[in-house]
């Protein structure tokens, strides 16, 4: 009975948390579909329609709060922030259809990446930004030409705007720093009148930080505490088993032996 008793309750313990893990995640799945309806609406300008899923994201989304109090207030935030920039997108008609494209992908990043635990969608801007950044810096490098290396400023500019609230959701805030004050560095003194070298020394410690950056999003390894969870579990269900069929084999054994002595 204290055998059964025990056994059932590991599976309780098993199957419960599962089973929330589960709701959440059928949750997140919803809401990750409906800012990707909403973009691919954008993007035929279908605006009506996105203003119609940002509108029922933002109800869906409500009700997870309430039943899943898992955010913190920077997840809060930036969720907030760039979902009402995205219904701006789909609302004002003084935005081009490639800014709304722009507002609405990044709120597309965001959910993403919180309901991604490897490999968000923004990493695959990586290619894009980093292929701008070589422009500017060869810019710099060739013939110093300023109104080319503004242009190459602004696009490179543009472009990590759209990932940058996805890369507070997934990366400390110290990296993060670093790169912002590399930004904050070539946007402040676009316009001074720099050594070319102490331009380009900023710049190449820049790339070092973005790759970085990058590549600790792609790495495929789990999370140690993860593999640490599954090898206890799945240690408790095999000493568990273990244990119910050496009893059931000793309690076979002894009801054989009455059986053995009457046959003497």
């Amino acid at each position: 009975m204290k055998v059964r008793i025990l056994t059932g309750l590991i599976i309780l313990l098993l199957i419960f948390p599962t089973t929330m893990n589960a709701e959440t995640t059928d949750n997140w799945d919803k809401l990750d579909e409906l800012s990707g309806q909403a973009l691919m609406m954008v993007k035929q300008e279908r605006y009506e329609e996105a203003k119609q899923l940002l509108q029922q994201f933002s109800n869906e989304f409500l009700m997870v709060n309430i039943q899943n109090r898992s955010f913190s207030m920077d997840e809060l935030r930036i969720i907030t922030v760039t979902h009402n920039s995205a219904v701006e997108a789909v609302t004002s008609t003084s935005l081009s259809v490639e800014e709304r494209i722009r507002k609405v992908t990044q709120f597309r990043l965001v959910i993403d990446a919180i309901s991604s635990e490897y490999q968000p969608l923004w990493t695959e801007m990586e290619d894009s930004i980093m292929t701008t950044f070589s422009a500017m810096k060869q810019t710099l490098l060739e013939d110093g030409d300023n109104k080319s290396y503004q242009h190459q400023l602004n696009l490179f500019l543009s472009k990590y705007e759209i990932i940058q609230p996805s890369i507070k959701v997934d990366i400390p805030a110290d990296k993060i720093q670093k790169i912002d004050s590399h930004i904050n560095f070539l946007d402040s003194y676009r316009e001074e009148e720099l050594k070319k070298s102490t331009r380009l020394q900023q710049m190449e410690q820049m790339e070092i930080d973005l790759k970085q950056l990058f590549d600790k999003m792609t790495e495929d390894d789990a999370d140690p505490s993860l593999i640490w969870v599954m090898i206890s579990t799945g240690s408790v269900i095999i000493l568990t088993l273990s244990y119910v069929a050496w009893r059931k084999y000793k309690g076979d054994k002894q009801k054989k032996l009455p059986k053995r002595e009457t046959e003497e």
